[in-house]
């Protein structure tokens, strides 16, 4: 009887009287432009003085200011009565903790059971490993070190805070600065893969079950991309240190005998995804898979991101893997609101909803 109501509810519905909202930061621009191609209307929520873009890019519709994003809470009466459907990025990961984003009661597009899986870096290797494939080794103690590590903080930060040593007494010596300026968070001490890194930005649909690839990307990093232009002997000189926080992005199009690879890792994490929770809802919507490609063309993978990452920014209009399926500009977030307007029109929106 409930189901049948709801159903009812749905059709009376049209898609456009939805509306697309997310918070205003990281890759909000796109899903906006995204949703409003699509004919939805689209709300921004912006902390105060960080509204400029959103306004003059024209892609809010509506632009409801909050001093903090957690304030976002305060406003979830109003979103329901928007009818509004959030789209979560990787703000929604540095505002909010998990338990908070679980309890939100408006509309929101992902499964919300995966996000515990993202958020543990030790939980992403067992999803990882369960979809088959290739890791770096994490060492469990500092004293295991015996080669080239990285070091990664958990949360969506951005890459702020990693570093590289390559023996215990490295280790010890550059967590200590951390620790002295308050930056010490949970982190993992991981393999150093040489190789070129390479981001997949995939898009899984239940409507249609079938796994998208979007686009790739690598991460423009201060200070480490401009180390490389500075001397060996002068990066000694000067005693600097490797810094990683992402201050941009660089579109990719991969060697093309690489694609069926790539299409497997996707469709291997998908279906290891089901595997996570019992109920055998897992992933879908957009992902990203963080890999290194080495010298001899197998990948490594370090990290996935169980939503939009910001290189997709880079194709607005669509890429070069987007255009022949589609044959029109076809961003990620463009992607997400077509995936919602066919939900929607199909009856079948709470498959994609929590």
């Amino acid at each position: 009887m409930g189901a049948n109501k709801s159903k009812k509810s749905e059709n009376s519905i049209p898609y456009n009287s939805y509306k697309i909202a997310t918070l205003g930061s990281h890759s909000a621009i796109q899903i906006l432009y995204g949703a409003k191609q699509e004919g939805f209307s689209t709300i921004a929520i912006c902390e105060k003085g960080r509204e400029k873009p959103y306004k003059s890019f024209e892609v809010a519709d509506e632009i409801m200011m909050v001093n903090s994003f957690r304030d976002t809470i305060k406003l979830q009466d109003k979103l329901l009565r928007e009818n509004a459907i959030l789209i979560p990025h990787g703000t929604f990961f540095e505002a909010f903790k998990l338990e908070e984003l679980e309890k939100i009661k408006v509309n929101y597009f992902g499964n919300k059971s995966i996000l515990k899986w993202e958020a543990d870096r030790m939980k992403q290797r067992e999803w990882l490993k369960r979809a088959g494939l290739i890791l770096p080794k994490i060492y469990k103690k500092p004293e295991d070190i015996d080669g080239p590590v990285i070091v990664k903080f958990y949360g969506a930060l951005g890459g702020k805070g990693f570093f590289l040593a390559r023996t215990a007494e490295e280790f010890h010596r550059k967590i200590k600065a951390r620790k002295t300026k308050g930056e010490i968070r949970a982190y993992i001490i991981q393999e150093y893969i040489i190789g070129a890194p390479i981001y997949i930005h995939y898009f899984y649909s239940p409507l249609t079950n079938e796994l998208e690839v979007m686009s790739f990307d690598k991460r423009y990093e201060s200070n480490v991309d401009s180390i490389g232009r500075i001397a060996a002997k002068d990066q000694l000189d000067l005693g600097l240190e490797t810094s990683y926080n992402i201050t941009g992005n660089v579109p990719i199009v991969v060697r093309e005998s690489l694609l069926p690879e790539i299409f497997r890792m996707g469709e291997a994490v998908v279906k290891a995804s089901r595997t996570l929770n019992g109920d055998n809802k897992g992933l879908y919507g957009p992902f990203s898979l963080e890999t290194v490609v080495t010298p001899d063309l197998k990948f490594y993978v370090f990290e996935i991101s169980a939503r939009i990452v910001a290189g997709t920014n880079l194709y607005m209009e669509g890429s070069p893997y987007t255009m022949p399926r589609y044959n029109e500009p076809m961003s990620t977030g463009r992607r997400i609101a077509r995936e919602i307007k066919n939900a929607i029109t199909r009856n079948r929106l709470r498959e994609i909803l929590n």
